[in-house]
């Protein structure tokens, strides 16, 4: 049985791709400061999963140089839409193998890293991870209204979605299912 907060990151990963549903690449480019581009929130967020459930969990990164491109305290960068995007897929397909492991016990552990445990728990990193995706799901949102992109009343591809979506793979579950 998958964990419940996987199958929340799972839908905060979700209503991140769906708030940026129809952007194209020149505004996936775009930088409106002092925020980041879209194109490198996409990459920013394959990085920290690669870091997290590659890295850290596995030993091995599927985009090891996305931490040059797209690292918190790397310079900003308004790389390819199409080139994330991808990169966000093979990660996040590559985290998932992993994430589907998890069980409450395992959320309790900690990584090493520099031959120490980290501060912090692999649930707590979890939580970190899904929290991350709903402030640059917002931020997202924040840069396509301010490119002028329509509202949801229109029938246009590139609207912007409101509020949170369809939580039906989602709903919750009382923390004593969790494996």
């Amino acid at each position: 049985m998958i964990h419940p907060l996987v199958t929340q990151l799972r839908f905060a990963r979700s209503e991140f791709v769906r708030c940026l549903d129809g952007v194209s690449d020149e505004d996936a480019r775009q930088r409106l400061l002092p925020m980041n581009s879209i194109s490198w929130m996409i990459g920013h967020m394959a990085n920290q999963e690669d870091a997290y459930w590659g890295f850290l969990a596995l030993g091995k990164r599927v985009h090891p140089e996305l931490w040059e491109l797209v690292g918190t305290g790397k310079p900003a960068s308004t790389p390819p839409l199409a080139e994330m995007w991808t990169a966000w897929r093979e990660v996040t397909a590559a985290a998932d193998a992993y994430l589907d492991t998890l069980t409450a016990e395992t959320l309790l552990t900690h990584f090493q890293w520099q031959g120490e445990p980290m501060k912090e728990s692999v649930g707590t990193l979890l939580l970190r991870n899904t929290y991350h995706y709903w402030f640059h799901t917002g931020e997202a949102h924040a840069v396509r209204q301010m490119l002028g992109h329509p509202d949801p009343s229109t029938s246009l591809s590139a609207s912007l979605p409101q509020f949170v979506g369809d939580m039906t793979q989602a709903a919750y579950q009382p923390a004593t299912t969790a494996g």
